[in-house]
């Protein structure tokens, strides 16, 4: 079983004001890493356009509506202090909120065991009505909600080792106890959420913040320690991954130290509780990275596992 990329040219028309880190020629970058010659047995399809009701499985109707009036203005603004938005930025999120359904059903039909969704723009810090840190819409939230409302699945892991905390998927799934969401990311660093008490409503959130400068040993240890014992207790039907490269030590917008090796190792660890407790039944999607060598070389590292654990 191959192991599917579900990506669209609609996410490089989420194009970013000069400057702005979260930029087309990361997903370029991506997407260029992932066309080699060692990813050849990859399987590639286009991610569908989300529907609206998927999207409002996660976010209220209200803030729809008012990021559809933004796109119909037909004028580029910021949408929040982080958060651009301009003329081919709603097909562009639409598409990774689409990706990471299709991504679900992918796995859940056992067509594939293992997908990443190559998307932009990033979706772990959009919460119920808000825009946030880049992010539009609550792409793996809604993928997790989309899991248990539409499959039937009763225990659906989210694992998020972006460097940033996912504050918008803690948001959206705070009242969720079907759901189990495990955040590790650097503290103190914006947005200054994810502290351990943050446990959610059902206990269902576990936080970890991580000192600056930590390295992968440190983190390994952390993730034996802390993250996978709750996925053992958890025992999860679907673990989906927020996949976000921006803890690597080339990194210009936080300062954990990760390296390529670091994010295959966990790649791998997470690969052993899918494959123990979901019949190997793993969605990842890309969240931040904004080194743009650094983030290839670490998606190629992802991938590359997710491409030898497939059945």
């Amino acid at each position: 079983m191959s192991t599917l990329i579900l990506s669209h040219n609609d996410c490089l028309k989420h194009v970013e004001p000069a400057g702005h880190p979260e930029r087309v020629k990361r997903l370029e970058k991506v997407l260029d890493v992932l066309k080699l010659s060692i990813f050849n047995d990859l399987t590639w399809k286009e991610a569908p356009l989300a529907k609206k009701e998927q999207i409002a499985l996660c976010h209220s109707s209200d803030y729809i509506n008012k990021i559809e009036k933004i796109y119909t203005s037909n004028t580029p603004s910021q949408i929040d202090a982080d958060t651009y938005f301009g003329t081919g930025s709603l097909a562009a999120a639409m598409r990774a909120v689409g990706a990471n359904i299709l991504a679900v059903d992918s796995v859940i039909s056992g067509e594939f065991d293992k997908v990443f969704a190559a998307v932009r723009p990033p979706g772990h810090h959009a919460e119920n009505s808000k825009a946030m840190g880049f992010c539009i819409f609550g792409n793996v939230a809604i993928a997790a909600k989309y899991a248990i409302e539409i499959h039937g699945l009763n225990r659906v892991a989210v694992v998020d080792f972006d460097v940033h905390h996912g504050n918008g998927t803690q948001d959206l799934l705070w009242n969720e106890p079907r759901t189990l969401f495990c955040s590790m990311h650097q503290s103190p660093l914006w947005p200054g959420s994810g502290q351990k008490d943050e446990t959610g409503g059902f206990n269902n959130i576990i936080n970890i913040p991580v000192d600056p400068e930590t390295d992968g040993e440190k983190i390994k240890t952390i993730f034996n320690n802390s993250i996978l014992p709750k996925l053992e207790s958890f025992r999860p039907e679907l673990l989906i991954i927020s996949a976000g490269f921006d803890a690597h030590a080339d990194d210009p917008l936080a300062n954990l130290n990760l390296v390529e090796e670091d994010y295959a190792w966990i790649t791998h660890k997470l690969c052993d509780v899918a494959e123990k407790y979901c019949n190997g039944r793993l969605v990842s999607s890309l969240e931040g990275g904004y080194n743009l060598e650094a983030l290839a070389a670490s998606v190629a590292a992802h991938v590359n596992v997710l491409m030898e654990r497939s059945k």
